[in-house]
């Protein structure tokens, strides 16, 4: 009686391994996991899965291939199943199939569906499967291709994601705005763009899904997308997630920086219902992850901690990641993954270049040029005024220097304090900007000791001190243009560099007027001279023509009176239009 029963159940036993070995694998239809009592390979899976169309219309034919990628490892496959899923909607089944080749592949009924699956019809070593999937009349915008293939009782790789198709005429986005901040987490680049409707929209949400967490990507990139997550604002010792462009399909990877160096791609898949979009430049990813993983994930972080994020996007070149294209947008706070939902706000420039850019546009634009003028035009003025002893036009123009001074010290450190060194991709800005510390330090040293008013080489500390402040006023005018624009920084184009433009002219039209009046060209003073008025006698009816002519203190004063004017002019504007860049520099 016993042997009976043991022969029945190897009998059953031996059926049912007959029968997944003969593709017969509805059961396995909803989670698309082979009932081989093993887990799925955390490997990278060395297949490729193609469409030989991105969009269709309903009725519409597209050719889906299946074929092995690596050439490392075992060159074949035994066993797949190839399903369409809704993009928007995993678990929902879209369209039927089509056999290329029934001797090797057969079509399958899941969700009650005939034909809404293709397995293989034997464990016969395969190299590559084609079939051809036939779009329903009520397909949604997008479609997902998933597939799971096994090399071996042991070895295989579930729900692979293959590429998204999109019906024409849909919305060419897998993902949307909606429901940021009340049923995910975003952080977007515009602010408050939707990766829907805008293809330059940078865009990254993330939603609980009880022990796991699903995550959004999108975004304009030539050969990768991607984010991470960080315990600090400075880039190094991250945990990196990237969707990579290859070719016609793209690669969702975890990986890990421990510097500013190249990632290093994790060798375990721990990324579940994985799917991908390429469409118009976009790159697009989604995919799912556990909130914890095994202690043997030793750079995964727990996502039930706070972290900044970082979105970048880039280049790449033979399987190789190259440095982002532009500064990482880096959220303004840590944000809880796992947390409520928020509607996140970051920026591409670090707070350290700001301050930077902030400290030596005061001091180069606005400080520098008010001492200058005050020094080259306004000597003779306030001349029985003193302040603390000194004349006035002298005091303003050491107070206005010093400050010029001490704002480039204090500009010049930041940048090698953010980036821990010398920065060697910011082309020769660097360089201006120590030419520009040296000669403003060279200034007020030179100013200590120069000669008396009355002696004789005087002119000589004089035009020293002209040119080397010329000079150094224009090095920074050269260098704060390559400033502005530089990775970290980054201020909008073109109309950032028309304003910078238009202070530098603004300056020199303030200097040009002024010069003319100093030289006479201009002598306001004296248009009151040999004006004709007439004033009436008392007690008679005769008029007298009378000559008015001023004095010297009049003339002087009302000389004085229009260098003030131009200079109050010449100050509000510049300070309106430094106000408007250090305004964009916060925003950045």
């Amino acid at each position: 009686m016993n042997m009976w029963i043991v022969l029945l159940l190897l009998s059953v036993c031996s059926e049912t391994i007959f029968c997944f070995s003969r593709g017969n694998v509805e059961v396995a239809c909803g989670d698309m996991t082979p009932q081989h009592d093993s887990s799925p390979s955390t490997q990278h899976p060395p297949f490729n899965i193609i469409a030989d169309k991105s969009q269709f219309s309903p009725g519409d034919e597209i050719k889906v291939t299946l074929s092995m990628a690596s050439s490392e490892g075992k060159q074949y496959f035994k066993g797949f199943l190839i399903e369409a899923r809704n993009a928007r909607n995993l678990s929902e089944t879209v369209g039927s199939f089509k056999l290329i080749s029934p001797d090797i592949s057969q079509l399958l009924k899941c969700d009650n569906k005939e034909g809404s699956a293709v397995s293989h019809t034997s464990d016969s070593h395969k190299t590559e499967v084609q079939v051809i999937w036939v779009a329903p009349s009520d397909s949604p915008s997008s479609v997902q291709f998933l597939v799971t293939v096994a090399q071996g009782y042991k070895a295989f790789w579930v729900k692979i994601p293959g590429p998204v198709v999109s019906q024409n005429g849909a919305q060419t986005s897998m993902f949307t705005s909606e429901g940021c901040g009340s049923s995910k987490s975003c952080l977007r680049d515009p602010e408050g763009c939707d990766p829907q409707n805008d293809t330059a929209c940078h865009f990254l949400s993330f939603r609980r899904l009880e022990r796991s967490v699903m995550f959004e990507l999108s975004g304009s990139a030539d050969g990768y997308v991607s984010f991470a997550l960080s315990q600090d604002k400075w880039m190094g010792d991250d945990d990196v997630y990237l969707c990579i462009r290859d070719t016609d399909r793209v690669d969702i990877k975890a990986a890990y920086v421990s510097g500013r160096t190249h990632p290093i791609i994790s060798s375990q898949n721990i990324l579940k219902d994985m799917a991908w979009r390429l469409s118009n430049g976009v790159i697009q990813c989604s995919f799912r992850r556990d909130i914890q993983l095994p202690p043997e994930n030793l750079n995964r972080f727990n996502l039930e901690q706070m972290y900044y994020l970082f979105m970048a996007h880039g280049r790449v070149e033979n399987g190789i990641t190259h440095r982002h294209d532009h500064q990482p947008l880096i959220s303004t706070y840590q944000a809880s993954i796992t947390g409520p939902p928020e509607d996140l706000t970051g920026s591409r420039s670090p707070l350290l270049v700001k301050y930077h850019g902030a400290f030596m546009l005061i001091a180069w634009t606005s400080t520098v040029s008010a001492g200058v003028i005050m020094a080259r035009y306004f000597k003779p003025d306030w001349p029985e005024r003193n302040i603390l002893g000194q004349k006035v036009w002298f005091q303003l123009h050491r107070l206005l220097m010093t400050i010029t001074v001490l704002l480039t010290s204090v500009g010049f450190v930041l940048p090698f304090m953010y980036r821990g060194g010398w920065s060697k991709r910011a082309g020769i800005h660097p360089y201006l900007g120590c030419v520009v510390m040296a000669l403003a330090v060279i200034q007020p040293v030179m100013a200590l000791f120069r000669p008396a008013p009355d002696a004789s080489r005087r002119y000589i500390f004089s035009w020293m001190h002209f040119g080397t402040g010329t000079v150094a006023q224009v090095v920074a005018v050269i260098a704060i243009f390559l400033g502005i624009h530089q990775q970290a920084l980054s201020l909008p184009a073109p109309w950032s560099t028309g304003v910078l433009a238009f202070i530098v002219v603004w300056f020199v039209l303030a200097n040009l007027v002024l010069e003319v009046h100093r030289r006479g060209f201009l002598p306001i003073g004296k248009y009151f001279k040999n004006v004709k008025i007439y004033t009436e006698h008392i007690n008679s009816d005769d008029k007298e023509e009378v000559v008015f002519v001023p004095d010297e203190n009049e003339t002087s004063n009302v000389e004085s009176c229009f260098k003030n004017t131009v200079l109050a002019i010449y100050l509000c504007v510049n300070l309106g239009f430094l106000t408007t860049l250090l305004w964009t520099i916060s925003a950045v």
